[in-house]
């Protein structure tokens, strides 16, 4: 095998390479976004309250304090 095969032929693999990283970075998911049992009890637990009228403004909230 000559160099300049050897060259074309690495420069192939990596061009592969790379379309990979771009279809896992398209596809992976943002760990950010998932949330917990409890995350999600809690934001559940949040939209009932913000149904029931009992959420408090954060600057009612400071003058409470």
């Amino acid at each position: 095998m000559s160099e300049v095969d050897f060259e074309r032929r690495i420069i192939h693999e990596l061009e592969i390479i790379k379309a990979e990283l771009i279809n896992i970075k398209e596809h992976m998911v943002d760990v950010d976004t998932i949330l917990s049992e409890e995350e999600r009890m809690l934001v559940e637990e949040s939209f009932e309250h913000e149904k029931e009228k009992k959420l408090v403004s954060l600057s009612e909230f400071k003058k409470n304090l």
